[in-house]
C-alpha cells in the first residue's frame, strides 16, 4: 500500500517508517522541520530511513494547497497523522503553535483524506487527554471532558473532529492515545532523555510532585508495532451502538479510539532509579511540586487493542532504559 505519515522526522513518525517500509509498503513522509528542539536530530532520523520505496517532502500541514496537491498527485491508500506540535508545558507558553499545528493542520488533513477516497486515517491523540480523571487505569470509556494543557485539549478536538468526518463523509478513522513513548532516538524535551544528559553531566534534575508521580511509560518498538498492526485494521461502526445511552468507545461511525500503553505503571522515583542503574551514576535531584498542565498519573487499560490486534506492549523498564541509554551514549559520543 501507498501510505502517507506526517511528522516522519519526529520521535514515533521516523520508526513508524522505517517499520512500514520493512513490511513492504511504500511511504511519503513529511515534516517541517521545525526548531521546537534541536532539528539536526530530526534529520539524523530521516537518515536512516533507507529506502527506495521512501519519499520525503519538507511540507507544512498548516499549508492546505501543498497538503490538497500532494494528496491529489501521490493517491494515498492510508494516511497516518503523527505531526503535532508536542509538549504540555510549552503549550501554557505558546499556545497559537498548538493551534496552528494540531487543529489548523488536522483539518487540512481531514479535509484532504475526504476529498481523496482515504481508505484509513490513523492519527495520534494522547494519555494527556484523560486530564483530571483519576480512575485508573484510564479507559477508552472514560469522560475525558476536563483536559488540563492546551496540548490536552488539542488532542480532544482531534478526536471530536475525526468524529465529525467519520459521520459526516463515512472516513474511517483511528485514533491512538500514546502513553509516555520513549527509546532511542527520542525527543529531548522528555525526562528520561533530559535527565539522561543531566546525569552524565552532573546536573541537577528536577523532580516535579516529589517524585510521587506515576506513569506508563510505553517503549517506542511496541508503539510502532501497535500502530503497524492497526494499519490493517480500518474504524468501523460499532454495531451495539445505542443512541439512548451513548459511550465514548462506541460510534454509529467508522470511528474508534484505542489506548496505547504498557499497561503498567512506574513511579518516577523508581523509574529514576532504574535510569541510574543503567548509566552507573546516581542524579542530583531537586525535589519540586507538581508543575502547572501535568497529572499525578497516567495508566492504560488496553483491553481494546488486545482484543483487536492481539498485541500487549510488554518491553520492560529497565531493558527499555537499557536500549535508550546505550543509544544516546553512541550518538552524543562524537
Amino acid at each position: 500500500m501507498k501510505i502517507l505519515v506526517t511528522g516522519v522526522a519526529g520521535f514515533i513518525g521516523a520508526h513508524t517508517a522505517i517499520a512500514l517500509l520493512s513490511k513492504g509498503h511504500f511511504v511519503v513522509g513529511i515534516d517541517n522541520l521545525n526548531d521546537y528542539y534541536d532539528v539536526s536530530l530530526k534529520r539524523d532520523r530521516l537518515s536512516q530511513i533507507k529506502s527506495e520505496n521512501f519519499e520525503f517532502y519538507k511540507y507544512d500541514l498548516t499549508d492546505h494547497n501543498i497538503i490538497n496537491g500532494l494528496f491529489s498527485e501521490k493517491q494515498f491508500d492510508i494516511v497516518i497523522n503523527l505531526a503535532a506540535q508536542a509538549g504540555v508545558r510549552y503549550s501554557i507558553e505558546n499556545p497559537r503553535a498548538y493551534v496552528d499545528s494540531n487543529i489548523v493542520g488536522f483539518v487540512n488533513i481531514l479535509e484532504a483524506c475526504r476529498h481523496n477516497n482515504i481508505k484509513h486515517l490513523i492519527y495520534a491523540s494522547s494519555s494527556s487527554v484523560y486530564g483530571m480523571n483519576e480512575k485508573l487505569p484510564f479507559s477508552e470509556d472514560d469522560n475525558v471532558d476536563h483536559p488540563v494543557s492546551l496540548y490536552a485539549a488539542t488532542k480532544k478536538s482531534n478526536e471530536l473532529l475525526a468524529h465529525t468526518y467519520s459521520h459526516l463523509y463515512g472516513l474511517s478513522t483511528t485514533g491512538l492515545r500514546f502513553f509516555t513513548v520513549y527509546g532511542p532516538w527520542g525527543r529531548p524535551d522528555m525526562a528520561y532523555y533530559s535527565f539522561t544528559k543531566a546525569i552524565l553531566s552532573n546536573k541537577t534534575i528536577k523532580v516535579f510532585n516529589n517524585g510521587h508521580m506515576l506513569r506508563d511509560f510505553t517503549y517506542i518498538d511496541d508503539i510502532v508495532e501497535s500502530v503497524t498492526r492497526l494499519v490493517d485494521v480500518p474504524a468501523t461502526s460499532s454495531s451495539d451502538w445505542n443512541s439512548s445511552s451513548p459511550v465514548p468507545s462506541k460510534s454509529s461511525a467508522p470511528y474508534k479510539v484505542y489506548n496505547i500503553g504498557n499497561n503498567n505503571p512506574v513511579k518516577l522515583g523508581k523509574f529514576i532509579e532504574t535510569l541510574e542503574g543503567c548509566l552507573g551514576m546516581d542524579a542530583i535531584k531537586e525535589y519540586l511540586p507538581m508543575q502547572m498542565g501535568d497529572v499525578k498519573a497516567t495508566y492504560a487499560d488496553i483491553t481494546s487493542l488486545e482484543d483487536v490486534v492481539d498485541f500487549k506492549p510488554s518491553t520492560s523498564l529497565r531493558d527499555g532504559l537499557g536500549k535508550f541509554t546505550s543509544w544516546y551514549l553512541e550518538y552524543t559520543k562524537s
